[in-house]
């Protein structure tokens, strides 16, 4: 199980911008802040949860439209598409946790195994995709696709949508409307 420390120090050693270690500086945010979310409680526990869950959406959007497809060539369409399955499962746990109240033990039970569950798919990305997109794109490759997803990120929704998660083109078609509509109910909430 890879850590927070761990991935920081591994994004250390690429060149800027370069997608794998923006991504490996991601997954560690997302470690972090379910440390918050375990450790916290009422408010600062809604807060981490809610940071916690953005992240989650606009990162994984982001992978499927920016990644995978590099990933399919380098990795190869079996371990592309069992990342896409497993990020399609996620968004809908997170759908179901995002209902709940952050203080029923209920709540407490489906985050630990859903924490689980996100750790051993970023484990799997990075053994298996990262080290082949390192491999096999060249700087300037891995450069380009670090700036889409920035672009990416900016267009992703804010919370899960599990019809459209694991399925890159349906994301790409719906994503920035549903981002749209996100970014406003998150405003009304403000």
């Amino acid at each position: 199980m890879g850590t927070a420390q761990g991935e920081r120090a591994a994004a250390a050693q690429l060149p800027e911008g370069d997608i794998v270690a923006l991504l490996l500086e991601q997954h560690a945010r997302i470690r972090e802040l379910f440390t918050e979310v375990r450790n916290s409680q009422g408010e600062t526990r809604k807060a981490a949860f809610d940071g916690l869950r953005a992240l989650l959406a606009v990162h994984e959007a982001a992978e499927e439209l920016v990644v995978r497809p590099a990933a399919k060539k380098t990795a190869g369409d079996e371990e592309a598409d069992a990342r896409n399955h497993e990020e399609a499962e996620a968004a809908k746990v997170l759908k179901q946790l995002e209902g709940m109240d952050v203080s029923s033990p209920d709540f407490e039970r489906l985050v630990a195994e859903f924490e689980q569950a996100v750790s051993e798919h970023a484990d799997h990305e990075e053994a298996e995709e990262f080290p082949a997109l390192v491999a096999q794109c060249s700087l300037e490759q891995r450069r380009g696709m670090g700036q889409r997803l920035s672009r990416v990120e900016h267009l992703a929704p804010t919370h899960p949508h599990p019809g459209a998660a694991g399925k890159p083109a349906m994301l790409a078609l719906t994503g920035p409307f549903a981002a749209m509509m996100d970014k406003a109910r998150d405003a009304m909430r403000s």
